[in-house]
C-alpha cells in the first residue's frame, strides 16, 4: 500500500470513528462499523423482537436506516463533510428476527460536489433484501479528525 493510500485509509478510519462516536440513532439500532475504506463502508446490525411490523417482517424503515448510515460512513471518508440529497431503496427479500444483515456501501462515481453510492443489503446467508442508491452533496467544510489535522500540518 501506498504512503498515499495509508494516509486516506487512516483518515477515513478517524472520520468514521468520530462520526460513530456522536451517531446515538446508529448505536441505538445497533449498527456496528465492520469495515472503512475510503469511498466505502460495511455495516450490520442483528434484527431484534421490536423491529419487526405487523406482519412479523423487519420494517423497512430499519434495513433503510442500516443502509443510510452505510451510505454516510462511506461518503465522509474522503474528508469533506457530506450528506444525502436523494436516496432509494427497493426490497427483493424480507429480513426476519435473528437475522444478521449487514450493508456494503461503495461509492460509484463522484465530482467535486455530488457522489453516488450503491449500497446492498444482504442476510447472513448472502440472500440481498435491499439494494439501495444514494446520492451526495460533499461541502466545503473539511473533517477535523486528529488525522486530518496531522495531515494538513506535514503539507
Amino acid at each position: 500500500m501506498s504512503t498515499h493510500a495509508k494516509r486516506e485509509q487512516r483518515m477515513a478510519e478517524a472520520i468514521v470513528n468520530q462520526m460513530i462516536a456522536r451517531d446515538e440513532f446508529s448505536r441505538w439500532l445497533g449498527i456496528r462499523v465492520v469495515e472503512v475504506a475510503p469511498r466505502r463502508s460495511t455495516c450490520r446490525l442483528t434484527v431484534r423482537p421490536e423491529m419487526v411490523n405487523g406482519f412479523g417482517v423487519c420494517h423497512g424503515g430499519v434495513t433503510y436506516s442500516l443502509a443510510d448510515s452505510a451510505l454516510a460512513f462511506a461518503c465522509n471518508t474522503h474528508g469533506r463533510v457530506t450528506m444525502a440529497i436523494e436516496n432509494s431503496i427497493g426490497y427483493p427479500a424480507g429480513a426476519a428476527v435473528g437475522d444478521v444483515l449487514t450493508a456494503v456501501a461503495v461509492e460509484e462515481s463522484a465530482t467535486n460536489r455530488l457522489g453516488f453510492y450503491s449500497v446492498k443489503v444482504t442476510n447472513q446467508g448472502g440472500a440481498v433484501v435491499a439494494t439501495f442508491r444514494g446520492t451526495v452533496y460533499r461541502t466545503h467544510i473539511e473533517h477535523m479528525t486528529t488525522e486530518t489535522h496531522k495531515d494538513s500540518e506535514a503539507t
